[in-house]
């Protein structure tokens, strides 16, 4: 049997026990474990799993991933984050669409804070979303928001899916992080200029808060939430400051982020043993998805290397189709908008990272770059009809009133908005590399 076929055999019988609703990282470590078997012996196979598990209890990094998830934990269940959005809500009501600017600023926030877009979502669905609609935003443009702002948790640092990507790339964390920056903020400030022009061209999308309710604020009130609601973007800068400076590692800025979190529900009174119980739960919980994830791609990695597939596919885009590298990167985005129509983005990398990642390199490009690349892709995937992830879970948090149809409508412009973004991190990668090369001097 050619090692075409023992591949393509493989991904199909890999995409069977996925539509069949296994786990992740059980259909992809079986699938890996038992190709050894039969392609190496019983040793082999035993010897595939043992090393992909020693490879991630020896990566140092991985640390990162318990601490920040963490974190975000704390701050969400002990309502900081409330704070943060009364923030917005009071300093940004008085212009149109204002409300929903702030929901963006919440939501990069939220990110800095947790790395997840599952947390932005649901902190904007219970939170930002009601508020919203209390006030007469439009349902259409305020759940676009929320889906939109909720993807940036991916991006914007500490994103936990870029340390996975690290992890199976083999690249630095800390570069990945400062790599998702720019483009994070960038992405943020379009999505608050199309909101701020939609909002001029038709303010009865987003009324401004009314001036009886803005004059009943005063600016005792106002300067009380502001720091409370700074309070988030201060243990982001007591945790990132020493890590860009030099002065701590990666894994101690986590540490202190973490440690920063907890001191400041403590301080507010909010650290109670139900908020303690599930923020550690919550944190072990996917912390363990996600170690079982980079382990099974490990060895599904090793299979596939050990096949010379990725040589294989490499040689038939350019030498026997004669494909430019940009085309076979462009090919390799759009599969990646087509499998997130059914995937989230952790099964989608570690389903064809063991094929991307190595075939980016050899076409010359880099690993870095396309890590934000991936993301980018990741979030639209997330927002595409009819399977898109955060399609469903907008349905499962919204209101009666908000109807599939609307969430499906709601994200076209803000999809739009990510295809600039993209297209603009393709076109000029210094977007993303500017900020790792000005902190690391390369």
């Amino acid at each position: 049997m050619s090692y075409e076929v023992i591949a393509t055999l493989m991904f199909s019988t890999m995409m069977v026990m996925l539509l069949t609703g296994q786990r992740v990282f059980g259909a992809i470590g079986f699938v890996a474990v038992v190709a050894a078997f039969f392609l190496w012996g019983d040793r082999g196979g035993y010897d595939l799993g043992f090393s992909a598990a020693i490879k991630v209890m020896r990566w140092y990094p991985l640390l990162t991933l318990p601490m920040f998830i963490f974190m975000g934990y704390v701050l969400s269940e002990s309502r900081i984050a409330d704070d943060l959005y009364r923030m917005f809500h009071v300093w940004m009501g008085g212009m149109s669409g204002g409300l929903a600017i702030g929901t963006i600023g919440l939501m990069v926030l939220i990110s800095a804070m947790n790395g997840l877009s599952v947390a932005g979502m649901a902190i904007g669905a219970t939170i930002a979303l009601p508020e919203l609609l209390k006030r007469n935003y439009d349902k259409r443009m305020v759940t676009g928001v929320i889906q939109a702002g909720s993807s940036l948790g991916i991006l914007v640092p500490p994103s936990v899916v870029l340390v996975l990507y690290a992890m199976i790339a083999r690249q630095p964390v800390g570069q990945l992080w400062l790599a998702g920056v720019v483009p994070g903020l960038m992405m943020a400030a379009l999505f608050i200029i199309y909101i701020a022009i939609r909002c001029r061209l038709n303010p009865a999308l987003g009324p401004a808060m009314a001036a009886d309710e803005r004059a009943d604020i005063s600016w005792g009130e106002k300067l009380r939430l502001l720091q409370a609601g700074l309070l988030p973007v201060g243990i982001f800068a007591v945790m990132m400051v020493p890590f860009v400076n030099g002065w701590t590692s990666l894994v101690e800025s986590s540490a202190i982020g973490a440690i920063a979190a907890f001191l400041a529900a403590v301080l507010k009174g909010r650290m109670t043993w139900h908020v303690f119980e599930t923020s550690i739960k919550q944190t072990l919980g996917i912390t363990c998805m996600f170690m079982w994830i980079i382990l099974a791609a490990l060895a599904f990695g090793a299979v596939f290397d050990g096949l010379g597939a990725v040589k294989a596919i490499e040689d038939l885009f350019t030498v026997k189709l004669g494909l430019n590298p940009w085309v076979i990167l462009i090919l390799m985005q759009l599969s990646f908008l087509v499998m997130g129509t059914f995937l989230d983005d952790t099964a989608m990398l570690v389903i064809v990272a063991p094929l991307y990642v190595p075939l980016v390199g050899a076409l010359g490009f880099d690993l870095v770059w396309y890590g934000v690349l991936y993301t980018i892709t990741c979030q639209i995937a997330y927002m595409t009809p009819p399977f898109g992830y955060n399609l469903f879970l907008m349905r499962a948090m919204a209101p009666p009133e908000i109807t599939i149809g609307d969430i499906y409508r709601s994200i076209v412009p803000f999809v739009g908005v990510m295809a600039v973004a993209l297209g603009l991190v393709l076109a000029f990668p210094e977007i993303a590399l500017w900020l790792p090369g000005k902190v690391y001097g390369n």
